[in-house]
């Protein structure tokens, strides 16, 4: 079986008065990044917007490092416990909106997160190239399955006499001195 992703996109728009807090969840939404359970607690809003500031002041700053998030810093800005944080993680890294990153700080190699741009329209413009590949693959797909779905309908009365032979050939016969 192909190695899977599941993308679960979302279609809702955000209201004309939408503050930012609202239109991030829906920005996270639209792309599957919010939880999946009903009862999921993250807040995984309050950490992208982290990831957006990060990426901001250190740009500004022109020091990289400071936009790089360790995994324990990304899940308490989500509310969520680090092994929770690792499980969201995937989708994030599976849509490009994020990269890990290392960096040597006091002597210490630092491996964390970061958004995967410069800023978050180019990180999400990433995550819309892994969607529309994706999409691409699928139409491929399915032209395939036509093809073939044309070609067996070719082969039609043929392919089931061909299988009622090869039943009928399966029937063992005793082998001589039995």
């Amino acid at each position: 079986m192909p190695k899977t992703h599941k993308f679960e996109l979302e279609h809702i728009e955000p209201l004309p008065d939408a503050e930012t807090e609202e239109i991030t969840r829906i920005v996270l939404a639209r792309f599957g990044l919010l939880p999946r359970k009903s009862d999921g607690i993250a807040k995984m809003h309050n950490l992208l917007i982290e990831l957006s500031e990060r990426k901001k002041e250190a740009n500004r700053d022109k020091r990289p490092e400071a936009a790089v998030l360790p995994v324990e810093e990304m899940a308490l800005h989500a509310g969520i416990k680090r092994q929770t944080m690792y499980d969201y993680l995937g989708r994030w890294l599976k849509l490009n909106v994020l990269k890990k990153t290392s960096f040597v700080a006091n002597g210490k190699v630092v491996i964390g997160y970061e958004l995967n741009g410069t800023n978050l329209e180019s990180a999400f413009r990433k995550a819309e190239m892994v969607i529309r590949n994706h999409n691409e693959e699928s139409i491929e797909i399915i032209k395939r399955l036509q093809n073939e779905i044309k070609r067996e309908k070719l082969k039609g009365p043929e392919k089931i006499e061909l299988k009622e032979e090869n039943q009928n050939s399966t029937v063992s016969t005793p082998k001589e001195g039995y």
